[in-house]
């Protein structure tokens, strides 16, 4: 079977030598709903950019508060290796703003569409390129660094669009960005636009794409296989309405799919999203690639059989290529493998009766609709390995009823010395009446007496396993341990306790047939 060649491919495009990463997580990132970031907050995701290796770091829109001066004071301030930028209106108002913030890079843009004419700016087609003309040269007459947007310049006429595009090259803007402004691109469109542009204009592009569509990442890809030389993009995404194109995806795409020279250390991928995610609150997805919880989790038991063989069989990368941790998840599709592979790490030695308890367990567990921890799942061995006690009691089944207004009744059925028995028992709340319960039936056998009971939950969450450890004695001063982990309480109660008092029994059994060796 042939496979496609990328690098064949790779020669019928316009790829740039470089390609500049451009973040807006601080400017475009924060105008999503709901986020507001503090300047310390600013700072460090500035500094996790900065290390993660972006080369420019757009931190917000100076003209509109002084605190959003203040910040880009402080971030310019601390000598990061990314070019700092701000974004501005073509006004000079905002331009000085910009340079009152200490910057020495500006973002400036200008609606150019139909709709941004007619209904937004009420401008000619004239008065805006020479509005945008008049911004440009102000901002080089003061020794900025000027990037250009054509806002909306996705839904302008494209000869229109040149003529922007040229004047403003024309007067030394030194990058000019398209805009995609509400996403409405697919891959074809996005190719035929930078290749039109690349064509006629000598100044490197860059594009500034939305994700309305869930497009963004697929169109700046495209746009630079067609000569686009940087690419804005946000963590996680974030951003207005659908967001941005994902600085993570984009990356990773970018980095190992086509090979190309980024800069960018993507080990830092993982802990740059998860820190956006904590301060924002915008929680992501778990199949959220490259970063979310599921991008390296393995449950079905052909994909983990198959990953623990070789990562290669169901992965791309390996996750610490970004930062994160491949998951073997337990659940309903798990097969042995996993959970042998996973009770290895745990250095537990687990015969195969005992595995096959386990397996059993992991799988009612599944098909009731847990998902296993790695915590539950050695839990569960844990008790499997202590509770190899001989059945000399077992339990045939138990029913309770407990509320507000009548008191806690356990009825239990267990089979003692091959006979059926069954009892019911009142107490202060279901637990304690089912042990009431075991102790009425089992106390012609042997006469118990609970010394300890201890409960936990194992992992967060109501349906989280309860792990019940317990210690019995008995009249004739013995002792044992008993420990269950089940997803009930009550059941994980009544299996610790009988796990306890047929230990019991077997320590009875031990010292007679000791004496009658003597």
């Amino acid at each position: 079977m042939n496979t496609i060649d990328i690098e064949e491919l790779k020669k019928n495009m316009k790829l740039p030598k470089k390609v500049n990463i451009f973040d807006t997580t601080l400017r475009d990132g924060e105008q999503a709903p709901g986020i507001a970031f503090t300047v310390d907050e600013k700072i460090q995701i500035a500094q996790k950019l900065d290390k993660l290796g972006v080369d420019t770091i757009e931190i917000g829109f100076p003209t509109v508060s002084e605190g959003e001066r203040e910040s880009a004071r402080k971030i310019k301030s601390l000598g990061l290796d990314a070019k700092i930028c701000g974004l501005a209106r073509v006004m000079k108002k905002d331009i000085d703003a910009i340079l009152d913030s200490d910057l020495s890079y500006v973002h400036m843009f200008i609606g150019t569409s139909p709709l941004h004419r007619d209904y937004k700016l009420r401008k000619t087609k004239e008065e805006i390129i020479n509005q945008a003309i008049e911004a440009v040269e102000y901002g080089k007459d003061h020794g900025l660094t000027v990037e250009f947007s054509a806002e909306d310049a996705t839904r302008t006429e494209l000869d229109y669009l040149l003529k922007v595009y040229k004047n403003v090259e024309s007067v030394g803007a030194d990058i000019i960005n398209v805009p995609d402004t509400v996403g409405i691109l697919v891959p074809s469109s996005s190719a035929e636009l930078i290749k039109n542009l690349r064509n006629e204009l000598k100044t490197p592009l860059s594009v500034h794409f939305h994700n309305d569509f869930g497009l963004a990442v697929a169109n700046s890809i495209i746009a630079i296989e067609n000569g686009a030389n940087q690419t804005h993009c946000t963590v996680n995404g974030i951003g207005e309405r659908g967001g941005n194109a994902s600085l993570e995806e984009l990356v990773v795409s970018l980095k190992i799919a086509y090979n190309l020279n980024l800069d960018i250390d993507t080990t830092q991928l993982y802990d740059l999203s998860d820190m956006v995610e904590r301060i924002t609150g915008i929680r992501m997805p778990p199949t959220k690639p490259i970063i979310g919880d599921n991008a390296f989790a393995h449950e079905s038991g052909i994909h983990v059989d198959g990953i623990l063989k070789h990562t290669a069989t169901y992965e791309p990368i390996s996750p610490e290529i970004v930062g994160h941790k491949r998951k073997i998840a337990l659940g309903k599709h798990t097969g042995h493998a996993a959970i042998k592979a996973k009770l290895k790490e745990f250095n537990l030695d687990i015969n195969d009766k005992q595995f096959n308890n386990i397996y059993k367990q992991v799988k009612s567990l599944g098909d009731k609709g847990k998902c296993i921890t790695d915590t539950d799942l050695k839990s569960i061995a844990i008790t499997e390995l202590s509770t190899s006690a001989k059945e000399y009691i077992k339990l045939l089944g138990f029913n309770v009823m407990t509320g507000e207004s009548v008191p806690a009744t356990a009825t239990i059925r267990l089979l003692i010395n091959e006979e059926k028995k069954e009892t019911s028992q009142i107490g202060v709340g279901p637990v304690d009446a089912a042990i009431g319960a075991i102790k009425s039936l089992v106390n012609e056998t042997i006469e118990i007496n609970l010394e300890e009971y201890r409960l936990e939950a194992v992992t967060g969450g109501t349906d989280a396993l309860a792990e019940t450890y317990v210690i019995v004695s008995d009249n004739e001063g013995n002792r044992a341990t008993g420990r269950s982990t089940r997803e009930d309480v009550i059941i994980s109660s009544v299996s610790a306790v009988l796990n306890a008092i047929n230990r019991l029994l077997a320590m009875r059994n031990m010292k007679n047939d000791i004496t009658k060796v003597y």
